[in-house]
């Protein structure tokens, strides 16, 4: 269950850092309450996972989902840059956040 509750805090970040986004800077109400929320949810679960996972695997997978989530999200909905380094930078991100998992009984 750690790693579902890991993978669920993970997605929360990049819904909370989303609404960061569009919440311009604190200044807009409604997705700054998301973006509160979400926070407070994906921290969270994150604490309950590291209840049995270790940190460096726990926060470094957090990480990962939340960084590599946010740049699909920049990329299809915010419409940044899409290119080859950065396509490779987020697929390096990813071998490492597989590897720390199949490292990590």
């Amino acid at each position: 269950m750690a790693w579902l509750y890991l993978t669920l805090a993970g997605i929360f970040e990049v819904i909370w850092a989303s609404a960061m986004k569009e919440s311009h800077g604190f200044t807009r109400l409604i997705p700054s309450v998301i973006t509160i929320f979400f926070m407070l949810m994906s921290f969270g679960l994150l604490a309950y996972a590291m209840k049995s996972l270790p940190l460096g695997t726990a926060y470094t997978v957090w990480v990962g989902i939340g960084a590599v989530g946010a740049f699909i999200v920049g990329v299809t909905l915010f419409g940044e840059a899409l290119n080859m380094m950065r396509v490779i930078a987020a697929g390096l991100i990813i071998s490492g956040v597989v590897l720390l998992k199949l490292a990590t009984k």
